[in-house]
């Protein structure tokens, strides 16, 4: 039996700026394709002046008064717009955030385990939020899991900025590491 599929009763989003006709005010400031200032015109002596030139009149800035209409190639400017938009999302980084669990009381080496997993997770530069679960008897003595925490940032030395200090929640502590400057700084290898 078919699966029935689930419709996206949305219109689509239709681009809100007002280009050519869909440009219903009396007046607008215009600007022209050279980018000089031509001052307050009627909307239809400048559409008139676009179409001579072959250009689209488009509302650049609507919320203003008059609105400023330019002339420009209409379809030649929203690609442009979509290329810049296409390469912020391509330079833009996104920062992943791992979690590592402890125990207060937790071994030497397991301890040491731990500590390289955040450390190659700060190297691979995702920030790091290092928790601290109490159990029973264990939440009577919050100092010992600070303790931990503070072992462990200076045990990790350049490597971590604490962005968030040590903080109580309930039965966890958790504290929030960055990677610090000798991670960020380019390695001679």
């Amino acid at each position: 039996m078919p699966v029935p599929r689930r419709f996206d009763r949305r219109p689509p989003e239709r681009d809100q700026t007002r280009v050519n006709e869909r440009i219903r005010i009396k007046q607008v400031r215009l600007i022209g394709a050279d980018g000089e200032q031509m001052g307050i015109i009627d909307t239809e002596k400048a559409l008139a002046k676009a179409r001579e030139l072959d250009l689209d009149l488009v509302e650049v800035a609507p919320n203003e008064r008059p609105p400023v209409c330019r002339m420009l190639d209409y379809s030649k400017y929203k690609y442009e717009q979509e290329q810049k938009q296409k390469a912020a999302r391509k330079h833009q980084q996104t920062v992943n955030v791992r979690e590592i669990k402890l125990r207060p009381k937790i071994a030497d080496h397991d301890y040491e385990t731990k500590k390289g997993h955040v450390v190659r997770f700060l190297r691979k530069k995702d920030k790091v939020k290092v928790t601290i679960m109490f159990r029973g008897r264990e939440q009577a003595h919050p100092e010992r899991g600070r303790m931990l925490l503070d072992r462990l940032n200076s045990d990790l030395g350049e490597l971590a900025i604490v962005e968030q200090p040590p903080l109580q929640e309930g039965r966890n502590m958790s504290m929030m590491l960055a990677p610090g400057k000798g991670v960020l700084a380019p390695s001679a290898d």
